[in-house]
């Protein structure tokens, strides 16, 4: 074998996800595409969970081309029933999950005082309760088959703040709380808990809500799943409980 072949399969190990169950919730658009096909790509069996299923099995259509096992799921992530329905789904096709991606996540842009209820109650299901109900789950799937991981893409909504987001700010330092807080409790189950901080990217989900912003500022969704990626490969002694992943000119914060 030549050195060059060598190296080519060293980088292919390392790289691989072979035999690893995930689940992408969020996973048919934005970071959420970016993050499916990124496990895919590194031979992962990858779920894509998404609440319009149409949108999830077009997205699984697509990653067939990696050769990977494909599975898609619609479901609300902050609806209990819905999200114990579809982590038994999962283990019922796949025998097991090894990782949770809790991407899943929307927004109301608006005023304080015109804030309904509802838009507020449907944001802080979605970002924070939709990660507590699929982690509950999760953790105890991952305790009896001794360990996995669970990542949490929080955003530098969880360490800043700018007007007109008073419950995408709240669901996400949240969001940042619980993950830390799990880190400290499943740790000791040989369960990874690790929370994106992820900066300005091109996507819908940002410049639909802000189309005066330069899009050249922000950062390609892929340079982020190209760093949760990184977080799964890690060595199995070692954990990062937070990591921030910004782009390079956009300098507002920090």
């Amino acid at each position: 074998m030549s050195n060059a072949t060598a190296t080519q399969n060293s980088s292919n190990t390392a790289s691989s996800l072979a035999g690893k169950v995930i689940l992408v919730t969020g996973g048919a658009s934005g970071l959420g595409a970016a993050l499916s096909e990124t496990m895919a790509r590194c031979g992962a069996t990858t779920v894509v969970g998404d609440l319009r299923h149409d949108k999830a099995q077009e997205m699984a259509t697509r990653l067939q081309e990696f050769g990977a096992p494909v599975h898609a799921i619609g479901f609300n992530v902050g609806e209990p029933d819905a999200a114990e329905r579809a982590i038994d789904e999962i283990v019922d096709k796949f025998g097991k999950l090894d990782v949770l991606i809790n991407n899943a996540g929307t927004d109301v842009t608006c005023p304080i005082e015109e804030l309904a209820y509802e838009d507020w109650d449907r944001v802080v299901h979605t970002n924070l309760y939709g990660p507590f109900l699929l982690s509950k789950r999760a953790a105890r799937l991952m305790k009896r088959s001794g360990g996995g991981q669970i990542i949490n893409i929080a955003s530098t909504a969880a360490k800043r703040t700018w007007p007109n987001a008073s419950a995408y700010h709240a669901s996400k330092w949240g969001l940042l709380g619980l993950s830390h807080a799990l880190h400290a409790e499943l740790r000791p189950h040989n369960i990874k808990v690790t929370a994106v901080i992820a900066g300005g990217m091109r996507t819908p989900f940002l410049l639909d809500r802000f189309p005066d912003i330069d899009p050249g500022v922000l950062q390609d969704p892929m340079n982020v799943a190209q760093a949760v990626q990184s977080l799964l490969l890690l060595p199995p002694e070692t954990v990062i409980p937070e990591i921030t992943v910004l782009p390079m000119r956009e300098t507002s914060w920090p």
